[in-house]
């Protein structure tokens, strides 16, 4: 989440570059690239330890570099963890 959270901010502040005075982006695309990495590592991490398919890990990857796509694998990789989480009765 915070990966998507912060390439809308750096898509918000790059429009503002070129439309104003005020220029976030040295600040916000260093931060972003760095949260990218930080997601490509704990995506390499999920594939190991959650006995992912290579085709799930290379999906999880594509996804992240579609606008939004990181977003869109969060909610149904959480929605497939609360289907699949044991049940307490």
């Amino acid at each position: 989440m915070p990966e998507g959270v912060s390439f809308v901010l750096l898509l918000v502040c790059t429009y503002l570059k070129y439309n104003s005075d005020f220029n976030a982006v040295p600040v916000l695309g260093p931060l972003h690239g760095c949260l990218f990495i930080a997601y490509a590592i704990f995506a390499l991490l999920a594939w190991r330890e959650q006995g992912w398919s290579f085709g799930r890990f290379a999906w999880v990857m594509a996804l992240s570099v579609i606008p939004f796509g990181g977003l869109y694998a969060e909610r149904l990789l959480a929605r497939e963890e609360r289907e699949t989480a044991p049940t307490m009765a």
